[in-house]
């Protein structure tokens, strides 16, 4: 049964795109705990971390990192936060976000009601900065 991840990644649910290859993508989540909240999600349906083949965590963490990159840019945020939790939805995902202090950690405090034009804003942010360093042929167009 397709995960609400995979029925994203088929476009049978819209989603704010700012990374698409081979083996991944990553989007804004509905629910973000500050601007330009991402998850980095495997295009293969696998439920826990500890489960993924090494290269595609690899891979994950790369594109996690990527992102982490760029949103500092955009959010000029002095880290990037990165979490595992895996509660959400049984499909594996990596959560990246521009953070300035421990309590951007706490997923309790999420806009579960953002106003669409702030994301639409967020990910073009986005989007430009990782073309910006160098990742164009992955950012997808709105």
């Amino acid at each position: 049964m397709s995960t609400l991840f995979t029925k994203i990644i088929n476009g049978q649910i819209p989603g704010r795109f700012v990374w698409k290859d081979e083996s991944t993508v990553a989007f804004l989540t509905i629910g973000p705990i500050t601007h330009g909240h991402t998850l980095v999600v495997p295009r293969a349906e696998v439920d826990h971390w500890v489960d993924a083949p090494e290269e595609l965590m690899n891979h994950l963490m790369m594109v996690a990192r990527h992102i982490g990159r760029a949103q500092k840019q955009a959010f000029g945020s002095q880290r990037a936060g990165l979490m595992v939790a895996g509660f959400e939805v049984p499909h594996l995902h990596v959560h990246v976000w521009p953070t300035n202090s421990l309590a951007d950690f706490d997923l309790a405090r999420a806009d579960n009601d953002p106003n669409p034009t702030t994301m639409d804003a967020n990910a073009e942010k986005l989007r430009a900065a990782l073309r910006a360093d160098g990742h164009g042929a992955l950012v997808p167009e709105a």
